[in-house]
Order: structure tokens, then C-alpha cells, then sequence
């Protein structure tokens, strides 16, 4: 009799305990089929424009519906009267609630027929603001054209990189804030409106010359240099015709007169300064203009070749360059030079050399308590060189021993001649490109404005372009209180876009961010068991890396060259193009832009 009793209370405790169980279960996946609902229908609310509840509000229902079906299907778990309810909330935000009946099994013995289930959900926008930074190759080889374009790629970039603009506002949600920055790289980067004062060397030595006795009063000396063609054209045929004898019995060849004519036009005149001895430089830029034909011939046994090269408008670019002389019982002798670098806002050209580093031979292993160069986040320590900035004075740089005509070595130590060496910021090797821009909310003339004042020259040097674009976007670096998140609810959301049109491609002779690299060798020297070339591009990789675990998203692009292993590493499978025309970068940006204004939806 008392087994007969208990057993009734013990039949209600395992009921129970069978139908919660189910009911839990059903919660739950209620509760899933909510979110989805309610997160489909956000997102097809996202994607009209204008909506209106009376015309649009069954095709937003609509998709939340389906999504709700798709995850809690009719009389699942043998439930019933499933219901679920969508509205729209403030700001835009769905608002469901998905209920169930789910009938008892055994508490209906018990006097509970069902148990009655109800969730609620809710999906907004949250709409993150966006920071993009490019970094841009405007080296020498971008003035040229690809075969499939009839224009310059640089001009071709300026194109794109407007309609990306463009393409990002219209798709821009109301709330959000998109912020754009810049960092055109070839030898250099033009860093130096970005930095503040503390962060640039008071003092710096730089690979130049002073003049050992007096230089005669009034001595000049000048000589031609970067001879390009910039346009026309001319070409040269060759052909064959029998030798002459001469009246001493000899062969020769009978060359007809030259028909050239050269007219040289002056076009612009410019100085800058030059140090030890105080001066200045002039540099006259001309135009010349050659026209009509130039013939040579070889003799070749009784055979002479006649080439006749022919000019048609064919204009030359060069420069005549004058300075102090070394005259009589003087000479020049170079050296490293100090300088007080208080003027360098405005007597250096915006681009600096990089702070202090090391020869790496370990990239697994980097030391950043050396490399001062490949911490992106540290902030320069007031009075301690090492950590800050130096600006780039090309006008006194020379490189000692190397003399215009390619020959000599470079050395590290004192030089005293009175040979002239190369100076690479009168010879083109010292590219400095257009001011880097950090991130800001652009209006669309500025920005195009700006991206109009990008011009080609320079080599690559993709690491230095990497390094400033990751600095410019880390939130916890040079820049971090105007990079940081401005609350958990307003996240930022980090895109670098990396654009070349060639390899790597270095220059011993450059003045670059390292400063003349075989006599600085702070990185690099001739006898490194890695290249220039193999070095930048480890440095490059590792630049990158660091970029990532600062959750910035790289994008890759490879216009007008192929992509490889350091390119393709770097960005990450679906992130990276090859682009080989106008049509197919319009295309890689169009697709970067898709990617990024991904609708981003939170519970």
C-alpha cells in the first residue's frame, strides 16, 4: 500500500523531467530559428534603399520567414501552433517573437495538457566605421602603359582609385564613417607632415663633402645629365655597300653628311643649396629638339655598313648644372657631414630616412629592441636617435666613390679628390613621392584632387610602403588616439590595399629611407648574405605580418606584373588579384569595395 502511494509522486517527478527535457530542447532551437529569421530579414531590409513598411514590409517579412522555416519546421518535435511574429524596431532594428505549443506526454496524467514556449530576438545594423589606407606604387614604370591599355598606369589608377570612392559612398550606411588614407611609396615615402617635431633627430650625418682650401673666385664647372627621351620617335636602318680605295691604296667607307638639326629651348631654371662651401646650384632645365638624320659606317673587310638613324621630332630632357669649382691647390673631401636638422619642415623634401636597425639574418626572430625600423606601433622616445626620424637632404648627399660614369667602389671611409661623385638627388636616384596622407573623412574634390597629384618616379621598394601604411592604421601605435575604436558598439573595421605594377627592384646607388645603402649599411651592405632586393622583400614580409596581428586586413593587388609567393603570403587566399588592364583593376576594386561594405548584423 505505501509502494502503491509512492509510486504516483515518483511518476510526476520522471514525467516532468521527460517533458522538460523536450521542452528545453525546443527552446533552444526556437530560439535559433529566431535569430535567423530576424537576421534575414535585417539584412533584406539593408538592401533597399528608401524603404517604405506599406510597399517593402512583405518582402522584409518575407525573408524572415524563410529563414525562420528553414531552422523550425512544421510540427518539429511534434509541436504545434508555431508562430512567428516580426516588426520593425527602433532604428531600424527586427524585432521577432517565435512561439510553439509543445503538448505533454506524461505530466498530462498530471492535469498539464501542454507547455507553452516563447522567445524573443533581435537583429540590428551595426554599422562599423571603416579605415582604408592605400599604398600605392608610383615608381618610374608606372608612367608606362600596359599592353592591353592604351594608357599610363598611373593614370589608370587614378581612374580607379576615384570610382572606388565613389562605389564606397553610395553604398555607405548613413551612420558609418569611412576614412581614408594614403601612402604613395617608390625609393621613399613622403612621411614628414605626419610626424610630429619630438619625433625627428636634432642632429644627423649624412654621406656629403666639404672643400679643403679656397675655390677659385668666379669658378664654375657644369655637365649634362638625366638625357631622356620623352617623346617622338626615330629609328635606325642599316645597309651594306662596297668599299672604296683610298689614294694610299687603303679601303673606306664614304659617309654621307648628317641632315640633323638640334634647337635647344630653355624651360625652367631652379637652385637649391649646397653646403661646404655655402651656395647654391642652379639647374636649368632644356628641351631639344632633333630633327632629320645622323649616319656611321664600319668597314668589315670590302664591305662597309652604313646606319642611318633617322629623328622626327624627338625631344631630349636634361639638365646643365652649375656649382662652385675646386680650383687651384684645393679639393673636396668626402665625408659623413653633421647637420642641424631644426629647418627640416621646410629645407628637407617631406621624405626621412628611417630609424635605427640591424642586419637581419633571422627574420623568425626579429629583435624590435634593434629594429626600431619594423615596430610599427613604437612612438619615438624625445632624445633617444635611435627610435626617431631623419629627414632626407638629397641636395648634400654624395656617394663616395662612385663617379658619374658608373665606375668606382663605394667605401665607408673619408674620400679626398678632386673628382666629382655621383649625386643622386641631381641624377633622379632620389625619388621622394606626393605626401602621405593620414586617415580622414574626405569630401570627393579633395580626394581627387589628391590622387591627381600623384606622379611616377622612383624604384620599389615595397617595405617602406607597407611600413608607413601599417603604422597609419595601427590603433595602437603613433596614431592610436585617433585610431582607436570609439566604443565596443562602434567598432572600426581596418583595410589595407597594397598596389604595384612590378618585382621588387632596388638600386645600390639610390638615396632611399636607408639612406645610401652600401655606405650607410644599416640594413644592408655588400657583403650581406642576402641582396638589397632579397632584404627589402623580408622586410616587406614581415612588415605584413605585423600589420595582421594588429586585425588589419590586407589586400593585394598586382597590376601589370605577376603575383608572387611574398605578394600572395602576405594578403592571404582571396585576397590578393593579378590585374593585367584597365577593365580587370576596375574589377579587383570593385570587389575589395564589395567585400568591405558586407553588411556586418549582431544579436
Amino acid at each position: 500500500m505505501i509502494f502503491a502511494f509512492s509510486i504516483v509522486p515518483l511518476l510526476a517527478l520522471v514525467g516532468s523531467s521527460i517533458d522538460m527535457g523536450r521542452a528545453y530542447l525546443i527552446e533552444a532551437r526556437l530560439q535559433q530559428a529566431c535569430d535567423a529569421g530576424v537576421l534575414g530579414a535585417r539584412k533584406e531590409l539593408g538592401a533597399i534603399s528608401n524603404f517604405n513598411v506599406d510597399t517593402d514590409g512583405d518582402t522584409v517579412a518575407g525573408k524572415g520567414n524563410r529563414f525562420f522555416n528553414a531552422n523550425f519546421g512544421d510540427g518539429i518535435y511534434n509541436s504545434i501552433d508555431r508562430d512567428f511574429q516580426l516588426e520593425i524596431g527602433e532604428g531600424n532594428s527586427i524585432n521577432g517573437i517565435a512561439s510553439v505549443v509543445l503538448p505533454t506526454d506524461i505530466m498530462q496524467f498530471f492535469g498539464k495538457d501542454q507547455i507553452d514556449i516563447s522567445v524573443t530576438c533581435k537583429a540590428e545594423l551595426t554599422v562599423p566605421n571603416t579605415d582604408i589606407v592605400m599604398a600605392l606604387d608610383v615608381t618610374g614604370s608606372m608612367a608606362e602603359s600596359n599592353p592591353d591599355d592604351t594608357t599610363a598606369r598611373i593614370s589608370v589608377l587614378k581612374s580607379v582609385v576615384k570610382d572606388f570612392f565613389t562605389t564606397m559612398e553610395a553604398t555607405r550606411q548613413p551612420e558609418s564613417r569611412i576614412r581614408y588614407g594614403f601612402v604613395p611609396y617608390s625609393t621613399n615615402v613622403n612621411v614628414g607632415s605626419v610626424l610630429k617635431d619630438e619625433w625627428v633627430v636634432p642632429q644627423w650625418d649624412y654621406p656629403s663633402r666639404t672643400l679643403i682650401g679656397a675655390k677659385n673666385a668666379g669658378g664654375m664647372f657644369s655637365y649634362y645629365s638625366s638625357v631622356t627621351p620623352v617623346s617622338g620617335t626615330y629609328f635606325t636602318t642599316k645597309s651594306t655597300f662596297a668599299a672604296t680605295v683610298g689614294g694610299g691604296g687603303g679601303l673606306t667607307c664614304n659617309k654621307p653628311a648628317n641632315t640633323m638639326t638640334v634647337n635647344t629651348a630653355l624651360q625652367s631654371t631652379t637652385t637649391e643649396a649646397v653646403t661646404d662651401p655655402a651656395g647654391t646650384r642652379t639647374i636649368s632645365t632644356y628641351l631639344r629638339t632633333r630633327n632629320g638624320n645622323t649616319y656611321s659606317v664600319s668597314l668589315s673587310g670590302s664591305t662597309c655598313t652604313l646606319s642611318t638613324t633617322t629623328y622626327a621630332s624627338y625631344v631630349d630632357t636634361y639638365r646643365y648644372i652649375t656649382e662652385p669649382s675646386v680650383g687651384t691647390g684645393t679639393s673636396w673631401q668626402y665625408r659623413d657631414v653633421s647637420r642641424n636638422t631644426a629647418d627640416w619642415r621646410t629645407a628637407s623634401n617631406g621624405c626621412i630616412e628611417e630609424r635605427s636597425t640591424y642586419e637581419i639574418d633571422d627574420f623568425d626572430n626579429v629583435d624590435l629592441s634593434r629594429a626600431f625600423d619594423l615596430d610599427i606601433d613604437l612612438v619615438p622616445t624625445a632624445g633617444d636617435p635611435d627610435t626617431q626620424w631623419r629627414p632626407m637632404y638629397p641636395s648634400m648627399i654624395y656617394e663616395r666613390a662612385r663617379r658619374w660614369d658608373g665606375t668606382g667602389n663605394f667605401v665607408t671611409e673619408t674620400v679626398v679628390t678632386n673628382e666629382e661623385f655621383l649625386a643622386p638627388g641631381v641624377a633622379g636616384f632620389a625619388a621622394c613621392p606626393a605626401a602621405a596622407r593620414k586617415l580622414k573623412v574626405w569630401n570627393q574634390s579633395d580626394y581627387e584632387a589628391y590622387i591627381d597629384s600623384l606622379v611616377a618616379a622612383g624604384s620599389t621598394y615595397h617595405d617602406i610602403g607597407m611600413i608607413w601604411a601599417a603604422r597609419l592604421l595601427s590603433p595602437t601605435g603613433l596614431f592610436a588616439a585617433e585610431n582607436a575604436d570609439m566604443s565596443p558598439k562602434r567598432r572600426t573595421t581596418r583595410h589595407l590595399i597594397f598596389l604595384t605594377d612590378g618585382q621588387t627592384s632596388s638600386l645600390d646607388i639610390s638615396y632611399s629611407s636607408y639612406g645610401v645603402e652600401p655606405i650607410a649599411q644599416r640594413r644592408w651592405s655588400p657583403a650581406s648574405a642576402l641582396t638589397l632586393t632579397e632584404t627589402i622583400e623580408k622586410r616587406f614580409s614581415f612588415a605584413c605580418e605585423q600589420a595582421k596581428k594588429k586585425n588589419i586586413k590586407v589586400w593585394f593587388i598586382a597590376f601589370g606584373t605577376e603575383l608572387n609567393p611574398v605578394m600572395t603570403n602576405c594578403a592571404g587566399t582571396g585576397y590578393y588579384f593579378k590585374a593585367g588592364n584597365a577593365a580587370e583593376l576596375d574589377q579587383a576594386f570593385k570587389q575589395i569595395a564589395k567585400s568591405i561594405g558586407d553588411l556586418r548584423l549582431s544579436l
